[in-house]
């Protein structure tokens, strides 16, 4: 086999060398393009060698870069449906765009390539003779690697004559445009600004390519498979309304969630297969017609909505992986929440704009405890799918929360009152959301309107709180959700890593500058401001009033959390929370937390209640929380433990230099290997404006936080030592003053982009992810790996 393969490459370089000959003229050199069908059956010999050989190496090599929304050129390299489909010059980001653009997601808005023809996608496989000449001469992915090996990575450290920002301006050749791009940029083969593949690598893809591509068709469904999604297809399809209200309720809270089986994860396959809820014109046992809408709570334009379970094609990538477990628990409390529990519906909600974009509307019949005990029992998820759903870019998005703070919750059981629902529906005017105004939106007016109807529903809420609390309602730790003594969603810890996020389970770090506590009217206006109503097609106005409106659930949330500390320094921990706010804003936000002033029933023993508090919190919630993210039981030893726990005391200015996210590989003495993240978090002044976030950094309050193994999607630096190191890597970072300090460190620790051995130390950190977290794990993305 390997002669084979020499002779190949031998036969690609000889044949590069007459690539100029025509001028170029590929229609008449191989014909007009026409789509091809490149899908075999799982069990063919072609699909066996992809799925074995070529898919491990597209996935480690090029879907690293090429996933999500932000994909270079659209080009989603992710399963067989998207290399097929191509790329695109078409930004999805563009936060300028004055009019709504037409959506395009792999798997929704089209179904077949030449539907991706259409839609101006170009192709970067050949498409024209299927012979071995043209699929490498006339097809792009080839031409790159070609290009790639013709031009390999410059022996430089820091790289030049790269653009790597995240917001560059994006070079998308189609083939005829080829010869032109590798002439002006002659590096630019791929993997761009990575080193080149190993020898084998290289072989393996051009041979696969030099064959026609054969990919393979969807794997098929087990036998075990097949009988849990009958399962849930049976309780999401049923006829009574209660089923058919909250099947749509279910479907518009985890549409984008990747959904598992808890039965089928065992040891010796401890990843599970993924699987996604879609609504289908079709009933069980019948092939699905998938409905795509813009939005989920769109009508669908048919009679009847059928919800149904299908596997996840793309290979799982961790900026886009919100992992959903499905067992037999939990369909036993969807039963009880949804079915059992005693209330009537009477007619379905209408799919009408102003109804369907409005949780509160739209089913207000489903009892309040119920749809927030859905919410909680996996409030990771709920969290997460505004943190990592319609959005894999996103600084304006983001910079509407802090680097790091902690989420509390009210305690279902103590909002179980009746009055509770007529209150929501005596509001549900002040509670509507952007996404009743589709995706062109005028902000300022649009904005100022929101702030009034925000500020008449906290007035409504504080009367009506205050009357509760008249009743005996006591203003103390019993309203927080202390997780039923077993559920780890009681708390989460969200980090911001300035254009993405995480969150994670438990309370990770110091104590932080701020922290919510949310009721189920906010975790519910969230999910559907951000997740179920924001369109990442949307125009400039639409992204803007999402992202001004999400200040006022912000400042709610921490209203929430400022009303259990004594009454006399909630207005000044808040104003130390947004200095130099401008005055104007302050208007219409300060709202947020001066209609409430009950007092607190809390008893305070210290000069610092909001420390004091945290703790208190952390207390109640002790049994659910998890260590794993602790350095504790590292395999290091206790004396390095405790040296790298001493990162997280490290603040101050000089850590403005380093990146966001930064993942740390130790080697122990006893030769095991262990990964941890550190995480930079930014400090603000305040975070209340939208395009002048430098100008409210607060450098000198920035620090970091070290964790045991993986959280961010987006690692931006690999540090690699040894354990004897830890206690000189600890000294540099606390030592950074200036630019070079880091640089330092580097030099002496650093997995570079430019290192020959950046790609065996990417496999190393994604196996260690998968072994040690395999629900949570999805490859890491690259597109912002720094260049230092």
């Amino acid at each position: 086999m390997r002669p084979r393969k020499s002779l190949l490459i031998l036969f690609i370089v000889l044949f590069s060398g007459c690539a100029t000959y025509a001028g170029i003229n590929y229609d008449k050199l191989f014909e007009e393009e026409r789509v091809q069908n490149r899908q075999a059956s799982i069990s063919a010999d072609a699909a066996v060698y992809y799925v074995n050989e070529v898919k491990p190496i597209i996935d480690n090599r090029c879907v690293v870069c090429h996933a999500c929304y932000d994909a270079p050129c659209q080009l989603k390299m992710s399963s067989p449906e998207g290399i097929d489909r191509g790329g695109s010059k078409a930004l999805v980001y563009q936060g300028t765009r004055l009019v709504a653009s037409t959506p395009t997601r792999l798997f929704e808005d089209a179904t077949t390539t030449q539907q991706w023809r259409d839609f101006s996608f170009h192709p970067v496989l050949n498409e024209r003779n299927q012979n071995p000449t043209a699929n490498i001469e006339a097809g792009l992915v080839a031409r790159m690697l070609m290009q790639k090996e013709k031009h390999p990575l410059p022996n430089q450290e820091q790289l030049e004559g790269f653009d790597f920002a995240i917001d560059r301006q994006q070079q998308c050749p189609t083939m005829s445009e080829f010869d032109k791009y590798e002439q002006d940029y002659p590096t630019w083969g791929m993997p761009y600004g990575m080193p080149n593949l190993e020898g084998q690598e290289y072989a393996t893809l051009m041979s696969w390519l030099q064959n026609g591509a054969i990919m393979n068709a969807p794997l098929p469904l087990s036998s075990e498979e097949m009988t849990h999604i009958r399962q849930y297809e049976e309780f999401l399809n049923h006829d009574s309304l209660k089923h058919q209200l909250a099947a749509r309720y279910i479907y518009e809270h985890l549409f984008l969630s990747h959904l598992y089986f808890s039965e089928l994860v065992t040891e010796e396959n401890p990843t599970p297969r993924f699987f996604t809820l879609v609504r289908s014109a079709t009933p069980p046992g019948e092939p699905i017609q998938r409905i795509s809408t813009r939005r989920p709570y769109d009508d669908p334009q048919v009679d009847r909505v059928y919800y149904r379970v299908i596997a996840e094609q793309a290979t799982i990538v961790d900026k886009t992986h919100m992992p959903f477990e499905l067992s037999g628990v939990l369909l036993e409390k969807w039963r009880k929440w949804f079915v059992h529990a005693d209330y009537t519906v009477s007619q379905l909600p209408s799919y009408e704009t102003d109804v369907a974009a409005n949780p509160m509307t739209a089913f207000i019949d489903l009892p309040v405890k119920s749809r927030y005990k859905f919410m909680l029992n996996n409030a990771q998820n709920t969290i997460m799918a505004y943190i990592k759903g319609p959005v894999c870019r996103g600084q304006l998005a983001l910079n509407v929360i802090n680097d790091r703070f902690w989420v509390f919750f009210l305690d279902p059981e103590k909002s179980d009152i009746p009055e509770l629902n007529e209150f929501y529906r005596s509001q549900a005017d002040n509670l509507k959301l952007p996404g009743e105004r589709d995706s062109n939106v005028l902000p300022l007016t649009t904005w100022v309107s929101y702030s009034r109807q925000q500020a008449r529903y906290l007035q409504a809420k504080s009367e009506f709180s205050t009357k509760e609390f008249e009743n005996d309602v006591a203003l103390n730790l019993d309203l927080i959700w202390a997780g039923d003594g077993q559920n780890p969603n009681a708390a989460l810890t969200v980090f911001r890593h300035f254009d993405s996020a995480s969150v994670v389970q438990g309370l990770v770090g110091t104590p932080p500058k701020t922290a919510w506590v949310l009721d189920y009217a906010l975790l519910e206006r969230i999910h559907y401001l951000l997740v179920a109503g924001f369109d990442v097609y949307g125009n400039f106005g639409h992204q803007l009033v999402t992202r001004m409106f999400m200040d006022f659930l912000r400042l709610e949330g921490e209203s929430h959390f400022l009303s259990l500390l004594p009454q006399d320094v909630r207005h000044e921990i808040h104003a130390s929370w947004y200095q130099n706010q401008h005055a104007q804003l302050s208007d219409y936000l300060q709202r947020n937390v001066e209609p409430f002033n009950q007092p607190s029933q809390i008893v305070y023993k210290t000069d610092d209640p909001k420390n004091e508090l945290l703790h208190m919190l952390k207390k109640r919630i002790a049994p659910v929380l998890q260590p794993r993210f602790e350095i504790v039981d590292t395999g290091l030893s206790k004396n390095n433990e405790a040296l790298l726990n001493q990162i997280n005391y490290i603040q101050g200015e000089g850590l403005v230099h380093l990146p966001q996210t930064i993942m740390l590989s130790v080697n122990s003495d006893s030769g095991n290997q262990q990964l941890f993240t550190i995480l930079h978090n930014n400090a603000h002044t305040n975070i209340s404006s939208l395009f002048a976030e430098e100008k409210n950094r607060d450098y000198a309050k920035d620090s970091l936080t070290i964790v045991k193994g993986v959280i961010g999607s987006y690692p931006q630096a690999f540090l690699q030592l040894e354990e004897k190191e830890v206690i000189k890597l600890v000294m540099m970072l606390q030592g950074i003053e200036e630019e070079q300090d880091y640089i330092q460190i580097l030099d002496r620790y650093a997995v570079r982009r430019s290192n020959p051995e950046f790609w065996s130390h990417s496999d190393v950190v994604h196996r260690w992810y998968q072994q040690d977290q395999p629900i949570e794990f999805g490859l890491l993305d690259y597109n912002r790996f720094e260049n230092r």
